[in-house]
Parts: structure tokens; sequence; C-alpha cells
């Protein structure tokens, strides 16, 4: 374990020296003084990912940005010419599938959606270290859109009554789950996956399913219903089948695993009709293979 000094003095997070492009939209920036990070510090080996636990002041910051055509390396290339002329060691530099694809992705602390999304066949991931600092760097692509995270641990210094109490600030306004699906009226369940044709839920865990179940438990009357989409290979009617299926693999989900009660939860099936992204390229498709909880009346 690298261990930070708590006595060390404080340090602005590294996240805040990055200079991102002013059409950045800032989504996530939440501090903790004294947390703990595992580090990613090589590939998925076969059954997890190395890491290193690093201790300090852990500052997670997420951001959404238009690229329009750029490629995900594009815009995580700039970042990481940033990170590299601050003088850091890069530990592990690597794409998707070079990283462990799905497998990497999800042994690996990720801000749940909506504040990040991860393409399982488009993202880079780096880690590096200068001297007792170390962060990471995530970057993924939603067209037109890019998502970037950044979380960073640098030596702090903190009160014991502040690690009693687990004080945590947020130093900016972070749209979180509830608030989104409460505001837009739906919410992609964004950490969710399915192949073409499939619709068995994997073993997880899905953070996003925990936030809904969270903001359900709160509130007996609250509810959703869970819509699952498609991309367009296939027939409408086979493909809406489909749909209705993923939803309810779903609702069993948030039932049986989160305990979410089920006239809490409807589900329905809208195949390839409301696509977010284009069924022409294979991301696309990745990306509208999805399912969605869509706010109901309260009862």
């Amino acid at each position: 374990m690298l261990a930070f000094c708590a006595a060390c003095a404080a340090v602005p997070a590294t996240a805040q020296e990055l200079a991102l492009p002013s059409e950045a939209r800032q989504l996530t920036n939440r501090v903790n003084p004294l947390d703990s990070y595992d580090l990613p510090i090589a590939v998925w080996d076969g059954s997890s990912v190395p890491s290193r636990e690093v201790q300090g002041r852990v500052a997670k910051r997420t951001w959404r940005m238009s690229v329009g055509s750029k490629t995900t390396l594009q815009v995580f290339a700039s970042l990481r010419d940033q990170i590299e002329s601050q003088g850091y060691d890069v530990l592990l530099d690597c794409s998707a599938e070079a990283c462990g694809g799905f497998d990497f992705r999800f042994a690996t602390e990720v801000v749940p959606s909506p504040d990040m999304y991860v393409a399982i066949r488009d993202y880079r991931f780096l880690s590096a270290i200068r001297d007792d600092e170390v962060l990471s760097l995530l970057v993924s692509r939603n067209p037109p859109d890019a998502y970037v995270q950044i979380i960073s641990v640098t030596p702090t210094t903190v009160s014991p009554l502040d690690v009693v109490q687990g004080t945590e600030t947020v130093e900016a306004s972070k749209p979180n789950f509830a608030a989104s699906l409460e505001t837009a009226g739906h919410v992609v369940l964004g950490d969710l996956e399915f192949e073409t044709g499939e619709d068995a839920l994997g073993t997880g865990p899905f953070l996003t399913l925990a936030d809904l179940a969270n903001w359900l438990k709160q509130d007996g009357g609250r509810r959703v219903a869970l819509v699952g989409h498609t991309d367009n290979i296939g027939l409408l009617e086979r493909n809406i089948s489909l749909g209705q299926r993923r939803a309810e693999a779903v609702k069993v989900r948030l039932n049986k695993e989160f305990g979410v009660a089920l006239d809490q939860l409807e589900t329905a099936g809208a195949g390839y009709l409301a696509p977010i992204a284009s069924n022409a390229t294979s991301d696309g498709r990745e990306i509208n293979r999805r399912v969605e909880a869509v706010l109901l009346p309260i009862q």
C-alpha cells in the first residue's frame, strides 16, 4: 500500500491543473479530505486488475464535452500530454481491448451514470504518479460527446473530527442520479451491458441499479418504467420483444438483489424506435442497446 502522511501540507488537486476545452461541462466535482483509492497499475490479468491502494485527499471529477468527429484518442492524447509535461510518470496507458475491455471497466472505479459514460469498446485509461501524488484518467465517447473522468489523490491535512465523521465536501454542483431522473423524467442505466440479440444481464456490480434502488426505496409511492432499447439488427417485432426481456431482467435484479417492490416497477420494450446514436456503426449500436428508467406518477 502507498500511504500518504496525514501531517503533510495540503496540495491542490491535480485535476484542477489540467486544461480542458472551453466547451467542457463539469458534471462531478467531489472531494473527500481523507479516503482511499485503488489505483490500477496494470491491465486485467484474467482474474483482477492489479492495483495499488493509495490514501489521501481524493478528488473525483468528470466532464462532458461536444467533440464532433474527434476520436477518443484525440481527446485523451491532449490530456495525457499535459499530465506528462507536469512531471508524472505513467504507470499504465491502455485502450479498451488492451486494458481488458468489460472486465477492466467493471473492476475499475467509475463515477456512476449519468455523470460518466464508458463505451466498453471505445475508452482509454491512464494512471500516473508524481512523488506522493497519483491520478487516473479515463476517456470515452457517446457521440457526439466525450466523457472525461479524473481521479486524483494528494497528500492531505485533516482534523481528527473530519476523519471520525467522514467529512466529504462537494466543491461544485453535481447533478446526481435522482436529480437527473426527476428533472429530465428519464435516465439511461448506463453501466448495463447487452450484446446483440442477448437479454441476459451480467453479474455487475451495476452502480446505476444501486442508485435507482436507493431512490425508489426512499418513498414507496415512487415508480418507474424500465424500457428496453435495442440496435436495429433484425425485425422490429423481435427487437421490441428483446427490449421487453431486457427490461424484465433489470426488474428481476432490482427486486431480488436490491429489494425494490415489484409494484414500483413496470417494463416495456421499445426496440430500435428511439436510438440515441447511429446504428450505422458498431459503437453506435452498442450505445443503443440500453435500458432506461422512465419516471411514472407517484401512487
